[in-house]
């Protein structure tokens, strides 16, 4: 679709005259080239530009003002009816009213966000049109006058913010019940989540938020003794070795596989790190992916990880107050302890770190629906491994702080995430279902399911390409457009009016025909500002399948995501990043049964002596030499799988012991023939043992790297019948010969 069209589609009728006028703009490109574009001509172009960027600016700063006076003006009266003597329903009656206003400012958010977007998009596409045709160039200059009358970085939080508090006054009924709770009391250390990811285009972003906040309100976590909004950055720190270790672990889903990572949230000089630890385990184990974590003071972070800091003076401090229980302070020395070792004896450093603005959803004190929206997702590298200090003797580098978008740094140093993360958890009772409004949320066009995302594997696998040697299954979904068509009347709806109403949520559609719950996941982020030990008990997730076409690609390995123009690729960005890639050589070995293994299948390839995936199973890039890379694609792996496997290898040898007794019996009882017979037999029976053990081994290892298949062997059955019959009929043709 043209940009002209995409612009015409969204424009809202009643602001028409506030939108760029795209057409005219282009249209005077056009008509001068064709005469000879002038330096008049170019002055002429920019007085244009300059009053449509006016209009477009205060325009934009009239609404926001108006929003605001407009969310005043409802706080007041939600005031004035709960003061009033008023029965009961007569306030229940006026509170609905506020509400619907409510919903007009909450569509009318929505659209000015959207008026923002898509108005910028124009000023960069036109912008980029005029140094295309004509022989000024106006990108540098113009973008002086964009930051002159920055309207682009308007931020709506603030606004979210106030909807979010003033809706959920409303809906109980005029009273602020969130008052004075705690937003963490409820969770408890140790519970059980169903936890779902899901990507967000940031389009979408915005309805999102709106949607969400209709049923719960914005979790707010505000520094004791401080009114000043909260800082909603999180920045972690993972660590790795050089041979990534960890991240293999993680990717593979090996039992007991840890992630290590340092985490703090808000600005820079936050004092408390929370050390994390995740580890995975296989349901098989009869135990859950755990999240464990304590803190430690920033100033004490080093010497920690060197081993010249330890935790009894903490423990023993609360051991005095009473703050902790005794099984809790045994946990956290233990933990401490645990982390140490593995950082010291796996010599784990800095490797990647992830930053994002996070907004949380959640009613205080109640966790049984909880959802989180990670925003400006960037990835940073902190290893030393190609001899760039770039942390030194330090656990994280001091050359950035939460700078989004990081423009001192090196591209080859960062990637910035196309997309919004949301993760809904759910906290509920076994055979529960999850809120109708979130199983329609997930069903709908404003999220991509990704089951198991992480910004760990994900930011490994792309600033350390040449080190890697499988990826992420989420790769193959980052080649399309994750947007999809709005067939659900989930969101906002259009009015022709901006008097008109939030859409009636309780006449949704559904989409499809049955009701999806929420699968559980392996351990996520469970955010709180706990300053002590953590354990998050979780359950492994499902699979969400989701599929949808476009023409739009993102490509993982462009780590140039240019979010100062909005996020939106222009058409002379490259869609496929062109880094060179250095080959690694593979370490893994073999076992011997697995390269003498004549029944690959004839789909496989090898190359330079390294065995590959089956020619349609996905890849990840080449590297320079041509080698595809696997890419991991989420298999479930029950224990029964091995054990069919076991059953199968046992009635392959059943048969053998069965022939090779029939085969001794010919050679100690039979005559000349009989013992001919008994030989062939013998060869055979020897030739299916071999063979059972070979293809035992074959799809045991393929079933523990957890390749999709096919499991089955055509060659080995067919020379074994082969092989079985010309026993038989050289059986039958001595016989026949010697005379019965």
């Amino acid at each position: 679709m043209k940009f002209g069209q995409q612009l015409r589609e969204a424009l809202f009728p009643d602001w028409k005259f506030y939108y760029v006028d795209y057409s005219s703009l282009k249209r005077f490109l056009y008509e001068r080239g064709e005469k000879g574009y002038t330096a008049d001509d170019e002055a002429e172009f920019v007085k244009l530009l300059d009053g449509e960027l006016d209009k477009i600016n205060d325009f934009q700063q009239t609404k926001s003002g108006e929003m605001n006076r407009r969310i005043e003006y409802c706080e007041k009266q939600v005031s004035l009816i709960t003061a009033n003597k008023a029965t009961e329903d007569a306030k229940r009656d006026q509170l609905n009213i506020i509400e619907r206003e409510i919903d007009t400012v909450i569509g009318e958010v929505y659209e000015l966000a959207k008026f923002t977007r898509i108005n910028f998009t124009a000023f960069i596409k036109i912008v980029k049109k005029h140094d295309k045709n004509a022989p000024f160039v106006l990108k540098h200059v113009f973008n002086q006058h964009l930051n002159n009358r920055p309207f682009f970085k308007e931020n709506f939080d603030e606004l979210l913010l106030e909807l979010s508090r003033l809706y959920n006054i409303v809906r109980n009924g005029g009273i602020d019940t969130d008052q004075g709770k705690d937003p963490q009391s409820g969770n408890g250390q140790n519970f059980v989540r169903q936890t779902t990811k899901y990507w967000v285009h940031p389009e979408n972003v915005m309805e999102l938020k709106l949607y969400i906040l209709k049923y719960l309100p914005v979790l707010i976590y505000r520094t004791k003794g401080s009114d000043k909004p909260p800082n909603p950055a999180i920045t972690s720190i993972y660590f790795d070795n050089e041979n990534l270790d960890l991240y293999e672990g993680r990717i593979e889903k090996s039992e007991g596989a840890e992630a290590i990572r340092l985490r703090w949230y808000g600005d820079m000089d936050n004092n408390d790190i929370f050390i994390e630890r995740k580890t995975h385990h296989e349901d098989w184990t009869g135990e859950k992916s755990v999240k464990e974590r304590f803190s430690v003071k920033e100033k004490n972070v080093n010497d920690y990880l060197a081993g010249r800091y330890t935790l009894d003076s903490k423990i023993e401090r609360l051991r005095e107050e009473g703050k902790k229980s005794e099984q809790d302070l045994n946990d956290m020395d233990a933990l401490s302890k645990e982390v140490l070792n593995s950082v010291r004896t796996k010599h784990l450093v800095p490797v990647v770190r992830s930053f994002y603005n996070r907004t949380a959803f959640q009613i205080p004190g109640d966790a049984k629906v909880r959802i989180s929206l990670d925003t400006e997702l960037t990835m940073v590298r902190e290893d030393p491994f190609d001899g760039k200090p770039r942390a030194g003797d330090n656990w994280r580098r001091t050359d950035i702080g939460i700078d989004y978008p990081f423009p001192q740094l090196p591209e080859k140093d960062v990637c910035r995430f196309p997309y919004a993360i949301l993760e809904v958890k759910l906290q509920t009772q076994s055979g529960v279902e999850p809120p109708q409004w979130v199983v329609d949320l997930i069903d709908s066009h404003l999220v991509e399911a990704v089951p198991k995302f992480s910004k760990f594997i994900h930011g490994t696998s792309v600033l350390l390409e040449d080190r890697v040697d499988v990826f992420p299954f989420w790769f193959s979904q980052m080649d399309r457009d994750i947007r999809k068509p709005a067939t659900k009347s989930v969101g906002i709806s259009r009015s022709s009016s901006p008097r008109g109403s939030f859409i009636d949520i309780g006449n949704l559609v559904r989409q499809r025909s049955g009701v999806r719950t929420l699968s559980a996941s392996h351990s996520q982020n469970s955010d709180t500002y706990d300053n002590d030990i953590e354990v998050v008990v979780e359950d492994e997730p499902g699979d969400h399948s989701s599929q949808n076409e476009g023409t739009a690609v993102v490509s993982p390995y462009s780590h140039n995501y240019d979010e100062r123009s909005g996020g939106a690729a222009d058409e002379g960005t490259s869609l496929l990043g062109s880094r060179g890639r250095s080959q690694k050589t593979n370490k893994k070995t073999h076992s011997w049964l697995r390269n003498l293994n004549p029944f690959k299948h004839s789909d496989e390839r090898t190359i330079g002596g390294q065995e590959t995936l089956a020619s349609n199973a996905p890849f990840a890039p080449c590297d320079s030499n041509g080698q595809n890379k696997r890419i991991a694609v989420p298999v479930r792996v029950e224990p029964k799988v091995f054990f069919a496997n076991e059953r199968t290898f046992l009635s392959w040898l059943n048969f053998a012991i069965v022939l090779g007794s029939l085969a001794l019996g010919l050679l100690n009882f039979g005559d000349r023939t009989g013992k001919i017979a008994g030989a062939a037999f013998t060869l055979v029976a020897m030739f299916v043992m071999v063979y059972a053990l070979m293809l035992f081994q074959w799809r045991a290892e393929r079933i523990r790297r957890r390749e999709s298949g096919p499991y089955d062997d055509r060659v080995g059955p067919t020379i074994l019948v082969i092989v079985l019959i010309s026993a038989v009929v050289l059986n039958f043709y001595l016989k026949l010969s010697a005379g019965f």
